[in-house]
């Protein structure tokens, strides 16, 4: 979804937007719970690990998919993405794809038989977690501490896709951030047996543009974070841009950027999801921040995969 957030949707106090828009959001939960009832469930015979989400964006189910991914393989298993195809969203795809195979189709079931053909034995279905078609053998629900559940609403009044309540129907949450008792409350008063890991995200390349004078940009769920995780680094930023989510950079737009670097001596710096919108020509430059994910407690978290596959 390519989208500013509304600015409302992350306050704590239900403004008069969310009260406005409060009846489409009645209607998006009856829709939603009518296609939970009626939807037949495919059981697949490999395993099948959700990641999905119920705040809508910037919770890093694609950097804990690949994590996923990493340990599935460390584990010999033979692992693959799943994706629903959707055109906008590719650039999640192409990252997923320097790491191994995605399947993609406009259902996820037809992917998924497609890995089936082709003896993956572990799926990883990204953003499924409200496909009812397929039957999981292990649910993770992403949060990032930071933005939480926002105002607590479901679209359009607020950023959930659906209430906590859903978090009945998840094995596991992972929340990007440090270790908040509040939101475990939260958490454990839905589903009191669900698991709760912490991760962070622990850049990779930053000695690269140490002393420089950066100029940064994204457009992701929640550019802020990014750009805190470079202030949390260490690294001088000279300006901030802030980009629709998912959005496809004009080449205008990328000129624009290369221009403003040029005329104030500074080095374009992006996400990496960021970085696969780009077309080609630019990627010279412009650099990206490569991070990789670090789970608290990981050793536990690798053994909660291995009795769930």
């Amino acid at each position: 979804m390519n989208f500013f957030k509304p600015k409302f949707w992350d306050k704590n106090k239900i403004s008069f937007f969310s009260i406005i828009l409060f009846p489409i959001s009645l209607l998006v939960k009856l829709l939603s719970s009518i296609k939970y009832h009626l939807t037949k469930t495919n059981k697949f015979p490999i395993s099948v690990i959700c990641v999905g989400n119920i705040y809508l964006g910037g919770t890093g189910k694609t950097p804990i998919s690949i994590e996923l991914f990493s340990i599935l393989k460390n584990l010999k298993k033979n692992p693959a993405f799943i994706r629903k195809k959707y055109d906008s969203f590719q650039d999640e795809a192409n990252l997923q794809k320097s790491f191994g195979k995605v399947y993609e189709s406009r259902k996820r079931t037809i992917a998924l038989n497609d890995a089936v053909k082709e003896n993956i034995n572990v799926a990883i279905l990204d953003d499924g977690f409200q496909d009812f078609s397929i039957y999981k053998d292990f649910s993770i629900v992403c949060f990032n501490e930071k933005q939480w559940i926002g105002n607590g609403l479901t679209i359009p009044s607020g950023p959930l896709r659906e209430n906590l309540t859903s978090l009945k129907r998840a094995n596991c949450v992972i929340i990007n951030g440090n270790q908040n008792n509040n939101i475990e409350k939260e958490i454990f008063k839905q589903n009191s047996g669900i698991k709760i890991y912490y991760i962070n995200y622990i850049p990779i390349n930053t000695d690269e543009y140490k002393n420089k004078k950066i100029i940064a940009f994204a457009g992701i769920g929640n550019p802020e974070n990014f750009f805190e995780l470079l202030k949390c680094n260490n690294i001088n930023v000279f300006e901030k841009i802030k980009f629709p989510d998912h959005h496809n950079f004009t080449e205008i737009e990328l000129k624009n950027l290369i221009n403003k670097a040029t005329k104030n001596n500074a080095v374009l710096l992006t996400t990496e999801k960021d970085y696969y919108r780009i077309n080609e020509n630019y990627k010279t430059d412009i650099n990206c921040l490569k991070i990789k994910v670090k789970i608290k407690n990981h050793d536990k978290f690798v053994k909660e995969i291995q009795k769930n596959i």
